[in-house]
């Protein structure tokens, strides 16, 4: 199977139209076609160029096919449609050989349409390629936010929520860069000098995080870090730099009781049993069994490289008052709340065009609920700290405004290193550029 067709599947599994299919993650359904069809690394590393790149710019290539298209795009079918975009992707924003792309790219519109479709397929993109369509133009769209929309392929409700957060200064770099790869950071157990010691070794470019204490960011496509994780017996993983931030954030203490509410996998649980030791004690809940029994086999798995806490297991919904005993109390707790993820598009990119503006307003309830029912585990004078990778006011500092309004805490700015991250509030906010997440971050304190 060729890349160009293994990309084709993948966006059809991305956005699927027959009904009852669920729509795949952009990371899953490349991994499932890619394995499916055999594609060596090369292949694999063109599938995911075609894939991710026709995903992300699906409104600049609606647009660019528009004046081609006309009527018939109401009645193409899907998969045509798909291979439209993917083929006028190849050819607007990668360096072909031409002829090469037309005959490839002709050829599945054969097998997965029929002769008819080919020839119609045929015609769009050599009408295309003698007249491209133009890039958009300021005077055509109502305001900057739609304009940058269009341009960087993006849905206007999105770039109107960045601009009022971070400004006219810093909008359209944030909207260029929603395109551009994410960086990638290894994390480890405090092994970051022999992280950067393998990276040194392979030849890879690495340098240490001036955000995380914890995290080795690393210059290269996601699949050789991957191969680089799944090839060496090193304490490390994968994680977003501005994630494995929230630990030090949180900053435990050996010997401290920590609860760490919506776990996941244990990256930010292993992070904080390496500093607190054995002597101390962690908590872990999160409502996902799966993704429990994972934290519990790496905890396992990491033994041999650091002293870890074992740590207790809850499985459950973290907002429902009784699935921790009230009695219980600790030093602090991470609540790293589920939330609609908009900080982090460059990872996902089909993230852009799943989510809705009354997302955000859906989990700011779910957040808020979060929020009351565990800080109600922090010992007076214990610290919590609530992080979402979603920058939305309405997701972070709006959430900590109303939680404050009614509660005996206090916020506690962020120290440094973190001072030329922090908004008015000293809340950690990253905007989501040189390869960082847009995340938000509070740190709180309970009356003694």
């Amino acid at each position: 199977m060729s890349a160009r067709e293994v990309a084709l599947l993948v966006l059809r599994d991305v956005f699927p139209v027959e009904p009852g299919v669920e729509a795949r993650p952009a990371q899953a359904a490349l991994a499932y076609r890619a394995q499916r069809g055999k594609l060596d690394a090369r292949d694999r590393r063109f599938a995911t160029e075609l894939s991710y790149g026709a995903i992300k710019m699906r409104r600049a290539l609606d647009d660019a096919l528009r004046p081609f298209l006309k009527e018939r795009a109401k009645t193409l079918p899907s998969t045509i449609q798909e291979l439209l975009r993917l083929a006028v992707y190849e050819l607007r924003y990668t360096q072909p050989d031409v002829h090469a792309t037309l005959f490839e790219w002709v050829n599945l519109a054969k097998r997965y349409g029929h002769q008819g479709l080919g020839s119609l397929v045929n015609a769009v993109l050599r009408s295309y390629l003698r007249e491209p369509t133009p890039a958009p133009q300021r005077e055509n769209y109502v305001d900057i936010d739609d304009y940058y929309g269009a341009l960087y392929s993006l849905p206007t409700w999105l770039v109107r929520r960045w601009h009022a957060r971070f400004g006219d200064a810093t909008i359209e770099r944030i909207c260029r860069e929603a395109n551009d790869p994410a960086a990638h950071a290894l994390v480890g157990l405090g092994k970051a000098d022999e992280v950067l010691e393998l990276m040194a070794s392979r030849g890879m470019e690495a340098s240490r995080s001036a955000l995380a204490r914890d995290a080795v960011l690393v210059r290269a496509s996601e699949s050789a870090a991957l191969d680089l994780v799944e090839s060496e017996t090193l304490p490390f993983w994968m994680q977003s730099e501005s994630s494995a931030a929230i630990v030090d954030l949180l900053d435990p203490q050996v010997g401290e009781r920590i609860l760490d509410c919506c776990s996941g996998r244990g990256n930010k649980a292993l992070q904080i049993g390496v500093r607190i030791g054995p002597s101390g004690s962690l908590t872990c809940v999160d409502r996902d069994a799966r993704k429990i029994a994972l934290l519990q086999r790496r905890f396992e798995g990491f033994t041999r490289f650091a002293e870890l806490p074992v740590p207790a297991i809850v499985v459950g919904d973290a907002a429902e008052p009784a699935l921790v005993p009230p009695e219980m109390l600790f030093d602090r707790v991470l609540l790293d709340a589920p939330c609609t993820a908009l900080g982090v598009i460059a990872r996902h990119p089909e993230a852009r065009w799943r989510r809705r503006p009354e997302d955000v307003e859906r989990m700011a309830v779910l957040q808020a609920a979060l929020l009351s029912a565990v800080s109600a585990h922090v010992k007076p004078g214990g610290r919590i700290v609530y992080a979402v990778c979603s920058t939305d006011e309405r997701e972070s500092s709006n959430i900590i405004d109303a939680f404050l309004a009614d509660a005996d805490f206090a916020r506690v700015p962020a120290a440094q290193p973190f001072a030329a991250f922090c908004d008015t509030n000293g809340d950690l906010l990253t905007a989501p550029v040189d390869g960082r997440d847009g995340f938000f971050a509070a740190c709180l304190e309970r009356a003694r």
